[in-house]
């Protein structure tokens, strides 16, 4: 649905128009001059129609290459008080084929005064709109001639956007109460059209010279440094930037604010500077410092200098996305930028330092090299989401980030399970396909794949070929085929420069021919969905080895007709060293040296695939839990832990085998296993709270609580230990405050009456204030005193915690009265209101309000965060995703089969919601017995044992 802005009026431009003022056209075409190439012309098929009733001369939905842009000659002057901006765009054009027409993108603005500026004088264009596409056709008299240059100039006006895409409205409260209003940018991915005329897709790479018209009580700031500003008429300044260089529309970007800003050099001359609202910039130190020593890595790791004189780090106050890679000038919710030494938490800390490290990240990998369409979307997204690790993990090795990427494998394989999956290289085409393109698909499969490659070619080889491709394709677009054949160059025995000479031994010692294929390979990961379940079946020394997809479903057809190439890594009882095989086949056998006790598939989970161990293989594995787990690696028991709780799901093991399993989990102290097991046993009991089945539901709650039960009684409630540890202290004390363990309930307790009687200037330990406020929010007193610190807290970390907390309550009244305040935006802002709306769907006392609440405000929703978005994405899986009944599922079906195309009907999404919860239903129906038997016969065994 395209939502139009009403501009107020018809605002004056301020600007001095660059050339003399001619007479508007008359309201008829121009009839193509002899000769001219039309971008339809030849075609039989109905042409659009334009706003004016006359046909478009152009009916697809990706620009025709006749004419590419070169350089944007910008000038914006928002209004912030009558939030609206006036520009006026001079566009430099390359005229590739003769023609008449120039077809290019606005969205939801008024144009006006549009000229052809060529070598012969300059011309009035005629124009025509098809907002159905975001489509301008700027009609020419006379042939534009190919090789040949010539410029448009276009003035332009709307309203600020009140979603956030586009040139768009933000706004913060001072700790006085005072609200002031900024204007930023969030282009990506089609909505630079909505600021200024363009050519709005990443091929069309141009250079932009921004000029930006304010009031003395702002700064403009923008990708590149500012040169000079100018005194205007009227009391406004105008800032002069500097003109980029060569890039995608999607990566420009200014903002109008009343920002203060802390600065620093890196090693290699860079400027950082952070920016925030002036009250919060005393909690931009810690981002400040970690971007320079983030740049200089990147510096040193692509062996290419970054490419910009500055680089600009800015919290917005209002931000849908986690943050936006605008070459020089980053943007970022608040909370993924500031950090307050005394009240951040370990986790914050890991959070922002990721967020930043993903950003700067795409300085090289999106900004200097981009995609040539959006279907390769992973090409930027999972390089980014991969290369946070790699740069934490040698510039931040305290923070022990290896002990996190797991988790990003298993949240790809959630939704990679299901047959709604795409694959991560897929066709899109209009706005809303290209929105969903920004998945746990595009970011944390396509870093999976990235790691495996990674450990298969070494990453040594690895990091050769990349910097290879990124020298290579600097200022240019890219298919994932480029990467690829980067790659295998590492193994090519012909025309090796020295730095690659060492990687022949590499593709010996991997028993691979030295023209590997990376592309063959890769290809089998990224243009077809789902993943590979490898089973191993071990008979003596000789291991059967076969694959298919692993899909949750119960129409075995869906699982037809996929191979994959599998680097597979595996380990033994016999030998912890890691042996590799490429299995290609269907089916293939592999041969062991000796007879094992056991053999581990997917060492670390270096591999994005699943391992099912056939015959007596899951008994050997649980005998080796039992009684020796740390024979094998934390990452090790993590993904077993994962496989075969999600074997259980399509019927390759029983759930009682599982559960056997998760027994040794009362040892257990690495936070990637731990936190797996939570994984895959809350969901089980959060099944049956959607359902009238109190007794077994608790059952299940004492269980997973008597099983971590030492783990969290050895819990110190301090900030003491790793962040690994600090996390998972976190981690636990909360669970156990929700679950109503006494310990913990009775110590938060005495806790956040201290804090309340000091009225709330008690220093808690930062790691354990999640537990307290969640305990604190039980009674409407305590709920009422943590939304009074909520509201007047500048701490953006500490805002957050409060904001959970005040959603985990079981008091209804309170529930509705945080979705209300979410809603409207004043004291909790918007951008939160899918995170509360989520947070309180799994809430057992909120799971109904949170449905209801999506579907009576569901088009309010689609319009403020955009259809398509991974916002709305997030909130129609998240709100349903619990859902086992076929009731619910009936509810569901008949709410999103009365949408319409317009209203996202067509939204994948909705696809995964019938499929989860169908997959929900088999799950109940099929594993409620064994699950009660088995928990009704471990009560008996522990019940016997203390007698």
């Amino acid at each position: 649905m395209i939502f139009v802005l009403q501009v107020r009026g018809s605002p004056a431009l301020i600007v001095t128009m660059l050339v003399a003022p001619v007479l508007l056209l008359l309201l008829v075409p121009f009839p193509p001059s002899s000769g001219a190439q039309l971008p339809n012309q030849g075609q039989a098929k109905d042409l659009p129609i334009a706003t004016n009733g006359q046909p478009f001369p152009w009916d697809r939905m990706r620009l025709p290459k006749t004419i590419s842009p070169l350089h944007y000659d910008l000038t914006i002057h928002p209004n912030l008080t009558t939030l609206d901006f006036t520009g006026v765009a001079r566009i430099e054009l390359d005229v590739h084929e003769d023609t008449s027409i120039i077809i290019l993108h606005a969205k939801q603005m008024q144009i006006s005064n549009v000229l052809l500026l060529a070598p012969e004088g300059i011309r009035p264009l005629h124009v025509l709109e098809y907002p159905h596409f975001h489509q301008l056709a700027l009609l020419s008299d006379s042939v534009l001639t190919k090789g040949r240059k010539y410029e448009v100039q276009l003035e332009f006006a709307a309203n600020l956007s009140d979603s956030y895409h586009g040139f768009y409205k933000s706004s913060y409260r001072t700790s006085s109460g005072e609200v002031r209003v900024m204007a930023s940018t969030q282009f990506e991915a089609t909505f630079a059209r909505a600021a200024f005329p363009c050519f709005d897709e990443p091929a069309f790479k141009a250079n932009f010279t921004i000029r930006i018209i304010r009031e003395p009580r702002h700064i403009a700031i923008s990708n590149m440094p500012k040169v000079k500003t100018v005194e205007l008429p009227g009391g406004l300044l105008e800032d002069h930037f500097d003109t980029t260089i060569k890039m995608s529309t999607y990566l420009v970007a200014y903002i109008v604010s009343d920002f203060l800003s802390v600065s620093k050099t890196t090693q290699h001359g860079v400027k950082i500077s952070v920016y925030a609202v002036p009250e919060k910039i005393n909690q931009t130190a810690y981002a400040l410092d970690a971007a320079v020593k983030l740049l200089d890595f990147y510096d040193n790791y692509y062996d290419i200098p970054y490419q910009l004189p500055k680089h600009d780090l800015a919290a917005i106050p209002d931000f849908q996305a986690g943050a936006m890679e605008n070459w020089g000038l980053s943007t970022y919710r608040e909370t993924g930028l500031l950090f307050d030494p005394d009240r951040s938490s370990a986790s914050d800390k890991l959070g922002i330092t990721k967020v930043i490290a993903h950003e700067l990240a795409h300085q090289w990998f999106g900004n200097l090299v981009t995609m040539e369409w959006w279907n390769d979307l992973w090409l930027k997204e999972g390089f980014a989401k991969f290369m946070e690790y790699i740069s934490l993990d040698i510039s931040y090795p305290e923070l022990h980030v290896d002990d996190f990427f797991l988790g990003k494998c298993f949240d790809a394989m959630e939704v990679d399970s299901l047959s709604s999956s795409h694959p991560v290289s897929t066709p899109v085409e209009n706005p809303m396909q290209i929105q969903e393109m920004f998945d746990d698909v595009s970011y944390d499969k396509g870093a999976c794949i990235l790691n495996m490659l990674r450990d298969f070619l070494t990453p040594e080889a690895f990091e050769i070929g990349i910097i290879q491709y990124l020298k290579r394709y600097s200022y240019q677009n890219t298919v994932s085929s480029h990467l690829w054949e980067s790659l295998t160059n590492i193994c090519s025995s012909d025309d090796l420069d020295e730095g690659r000479l060492k990687h022949r031994e590499f593709c010996a010692k991997r028993n691979l021919p030295s023209g590997l294929d990376v592309r063959a390979i890769m290809d089998t990961w990224t243009l077809q969905e789902g993943f590979p379940l490898v089973t191993v079946e071990v008979r003596g020394r000789e291991v059967r080895l076969s694959q298919e997809r692993y899909l949750k479903t119960d129409d075995p057809s869906l699982t037809e007709g996929f191979l994959w190439q599998i680097p597979l890594t595996y380990m033994t009882s016999t030998s912890n060293t890691i042996q590799r095989f490429l299995l290609k086949t269907k089916t293939d056998i592999l041969y062991l040296p000796e007879e094992v006790d056991w053999v581990k598939f997917n060492v670390d989970m270096s591999g994005y695939y699943m391992v099912h161990y056939a015959g007596e293989g899951w008994n050997s594995i649980i005998r080796l839990l039992q009684h020796n787990h740390t024979a094998l690696s934390g990452n090790d028991r993590a993904n077993l832990i994962h496989n075969v709780f999600q074997l259980v799901s399509i019927g390759k093991v029983r759930l009682d085998t599982a559960l056997e399993l998760s027994l040794y989990l009362s040892r257990e102290t690495e936070i990637m296993a731990v936190t797996q097991g939570f994984g895959e046993l809350v969901p089980l009991y959060k099944l049956m709270e959607k359902r009238d089945m109190a007794a077994l539901e608790n059952q299940m709650k004492g269980y997973i609580v008597d099983l971590f039960r030492g783990l969290i009684d050895r819990q110190e409630w301090t900030d003491s230990g790793s962040v690994s540890e600090r996390v998972l202290r976190s981690y636990l004390l909360l669970f156990a405050c929700v679950r109503n363990y006494a310990p913990c309930v009775t110590k938060a307790t005495q806790l956040f009456n201290k804090w309340k009687d000091s009225d709330g200037t008690l220093s808690l330990p930062v790691d354990i204030t999640m537990a307290v406020f969640v305990i604190g929010a039980r009674t409407p007193e305590g709920w009422d005193f943590l939304f009074e610190k909520y509201r007047h807290s500048m701490q953006m970390s500490v805002k957050s915690r409060m904001k959970t907390a005040m959603t985990v309550t079981s008091l209804q009244d309170k529930l509705t009265w945080c979705v209300h305040l979410a809603s409207y935006g004043e004291v909790m802002k918007t951008q939160d209101l899918p995170g509360v709306v989520v947070s309180v769907s799994k809430n057992p006392h909120g799971y109904k309000l949170a449905w209801d609440f999506l579907r009576a405000n569901w088009h309010t929703l689609i319009k403020k965060f955009d259809l398509g978005s991974s916002t709305i994405s997030h909130m129609v899986t998240q709100v349903t995703n619990q859902y086992s009944t076929r009731e619910m599922l009936d509810e569901v079906r008949s709410f999103f089969g009365s949408l319409t195309e317009e209203t996202g009907s067509e939204m994948r999404c909705i696809q995964q919601t019938y499929e989860t919860i169908e997959d929900n239903i088999r799950w109940m129906d099929t594993n409620l017995p064994l699950l009660q038997a088995w928990l009704n016969k471990r009560s008996h065994k522990v019940a016997h044992e203390d007698l």
